[in-house]
C-alpha cells in the first residue's frame, strides 16, 4: 500500500452501513475505500457524521467483515470498465464479468458519479421509436432520443412487455443496446440472457445487473454504472444508445433503504427526503447529444396500484411517454394490459406524428373513452336501452379492445401462439377499417390476439365488397 493513502479503522457496523473512524484526513463523500483484508471489501462513503468520521455503504459484503477492521482511502470514485469489449457481456456493479466467462480485456475505467449534459450541448430529435406493437405505436408512440415508462403493479407484465420491446427493437436497432436490471430476480437475467444469445443480439449489448439478492448500495449505485458505459457508446463511439432499465421504482426502492440506514428522517410515505433529486441525478443523464442519440425504456413498478405514490409522481415528471398497464385489462385477458385512456405521449401531437395517425388515434381513443361512459348504463339497463349509435359504438370500441392485444415473440413457449410485429401503417389501416363498420357483422372475438385486420376471416373479401 502507499504511504500516502489514509487509513482508517471501522468502528460501528449498522446494516450495509459501517462507520469508519480517521486519524487525519477524512475522504470525502463519493469516494472509494477499500478494506485490507482479503478478499477486499469496497465501502462508498456517503455521510460524514463527524470531524474524524466517515459513513459509507458496504457494496460487497462478506463473513469477515467485522469492528476494527483496517480501511484505506483509494483516492477515487467507484469506477466501471468502458469500451468495445463490453459488448455481449453481463456484469454487476463494479463491472466484473458475471457471465462465467474471462473478464473484459483492455477496457478503461470511468467514474460512476458522471454529470448530466449541459443544456448547450444537447440535442432534441422528434422522431418517432417503432416498436412493433400495436398499442404503443398508435395511442403513446416513443420519442426517439426521449424515455418512456411502464407503469404497473405487481403481475400486469412490465417486464414481459420491456423484453417483447427487446425483442423487436434490437434486432432492427444499428446502434447499442444496454440493458440495465435494478433489483432483478436472478432467473429474470438468467432468461434475458439467453434470449438474446438466441436471437442473435447480444454481441450488440451490454447488460448491467445489480440483482435482488444484493445490498441496498449496489441496487443504488447499479444505475448510475450503466449510464456512465451507455454515455461512453454516445460521447466516445459516436453510437445511438437505446438503454432499457428494469426497475426504476428499485432504485427508489434502494435509496429509501439506503437513507433509513444512514438516519435520515423519512420523508412523505416513508419515501427518503432526497428523492426527486436522487432521481433526477439518474434520469437527467439520459438525453441525446449531436454524438449521438440515447433512447430509454423504463419499467416502473407502482406500488398498490396506487399512481399519486411519490415514486411514480417523481418519474412521470421527466418522461415524455407513459404507458399504463391496467391490472382490470389483466383480468379480462387483454394482453398487453395497456389503459389507452391513461397512457400518454407527448409525441401524438399534430406536426410530430402524421395528420392520419392523429385522426386515427383520435378517433380510436374518443370511442373507448365513449364506451367506458356507457359501461355503467350497460350494466344497470343492459345494451338494449342503448340507441343504435350508441350500441354501434359499443361494437366497435369492444372489437378495438380485442385488436389491441397482441401474441408476443417472448411468450410464445406459454400460449402456443406466434408472436407478431405489426407495423404502425398496418396498425392504422386496421384501425381505420373498423372505425369504419367494415366489420360490422363479425364477433368481436375475432379481433383478439391477431395481427392486423388482414388476418380475420372475410375480410379480405369484405374490403373489395366496400
Amino acid at each position: 500500500m502507499p504511504d500516502n493513502q489514509t487509513v482508517g479503522h471501522i468502528i460501528a457496523l449498522e446494516g450495509g452501513i459501517a462507520s469508519i473512524r480517521f486519524a487525519d484526513r477524512v475522504p470525502p463523500i463519493g469516494r472509494r475505500l477499500a478494506t485490507l483484508s482479503e478478499p477486499e471489501m469496497t465501502i462508498e462513503v456517503a455521510g460524514l457524521p463527524g470531524p474524524d468520521t466517515a459513513r459509507g455503504l458496504v457494496l460487497d459484503p462478506r463473513p469477515g467483515l467485522c469492528i476494527g477492521m483496517g480501511v484505506r482511502d483509494t483516492g477515487g470514485p467507484l469506477t466501471v470498465p468502458v469500451g468495445e469489449s463490453l459488448l455481449g457481456r453481463m456484469l454487476n456493479v463494479f463491472g466484473e464479468a458475471i457471465d462465467g466467462r474471462p473478464a473484459p480485456e483492455g477496457a478503461a475505467r470511468r467514474s460512476i458519479h458522471g454529470a448530466p449534459v449541459p443544456l448547450s450541448r444537447r440535442r432534441v430529435d422528434a422522431g418517432i421509436f417503432e416498436t412493433g406493437i400495436k398499442a404503443i405505436d398508435l395511442l403513446c408512440p416513443l420519442e426517439r432520443g426521449g424515455k418512456a415508462g411502464l407503469f404497473g403493479g405487481a403481475g400486469v407484465g412490465k417486464t414481459v412487455l420491456i423484453t417483447e420491446m427487446i425483442h423487436n427493437m434490437v434486432a432492427e436497432y444499428e446502434g447499442v443496446s444496454l440493458f440495465c436490471g435494478i433489483g432483478e430476480r436472478c432467473r429474470e437475467a438468467e432468461e434475458l440472457y439467453r434470449e438474446m444469445d438466441a436471437a442473435g443480439v447480444l454481441e450488440r449489448t451490454v447488460m448491467v445487473f445489480g440483482q435482488m439478492n444484493e445490498s441496498p448500495g449496489v441496487r443504488f449505485r447499479v444505475g448510475h454504472a450503466a449510464m456512465t458505459m451507455a454515455e461512453y457508446f454516445r460521447d466516445d463511439r459516436r453510437r445511438d444508445v437505446l438503454l432499457m432499465i428494469d426497475n426504476i421504482f428499485r432504485f427508489v426502492q434502494a435509496g429509501s433503504e439506503v437513507s433509513g440506514l444512514l438516519g435520515r428522517i423519512p420523508s412523505r410515505v416513508g419515501y427518503q427526503p432526497t428523492l426527486g433529486t436522487e432521481l433526477a441525478g439518474l434520469e437527467e443523464r439520459i438525453c441525446s447529444t449531436d454524438s449521438g442519440s440515447m433512447t430509454s425504456i423504463q419499467a416502473v413498478y407502482v406500488p398498490a396500484d396506487d399512481f399519486t405514490d411519490p415514486a411514480a409522481t417523481h418519474t412521470f415528471s421527466h418522461l415524455s411517454a407513459s404507458i399504463v398497464l391496467s391490472r382490470k385489462k389483466a383480468s379480462e385477458g387483454l394482453y398487453p394490459a395497456i389503459d389507452p385512456l391513461k397512457s400518454v405521449s407527448k409525441m401524438l401531437t399534430p406536426g410530430t406524428v402524421s395528420a392520419r395517425h392523429y385522426r386515427v388515434a383520435r378517433q380510436v381513443r374518443n370511442t373507448l373513452a365513449e364506451y367506458e361512459d356507457l359501461k355503467d348504463i350497460i350494466a344497470m339497463l343492459g345494451l338494449e336501452e342503448l340507441t343504435e349509435t350508441d350500441r354501434a359504438t359499443v361494437r366497435r370500441a369492444r372489437q378495438l379492445e380485442r385488436f389491441l392485444t397482441q401474441p408476443f415473440f417472448s411468450t410464445e413457449a406459454m400460449t402456443g401462439q406466434a408472436g407478431r410485429l405489426v407495423s404502425l401503417d398496418d396498425t392504422l389501416a386496421s384501425c381505420e377499417a373498423i372505425l369504419r363498420d367494415e366489420f360490422e357483422d363479425m364477433d368481436e372475438g375475432k379481433f383478439y390476439m391477431i395481427g392486423t385486420a388482414g388476418d380475420l376471416p372475410r375480410a379480405g373479401a369484405q374490403t373489395d365488397a366496400a
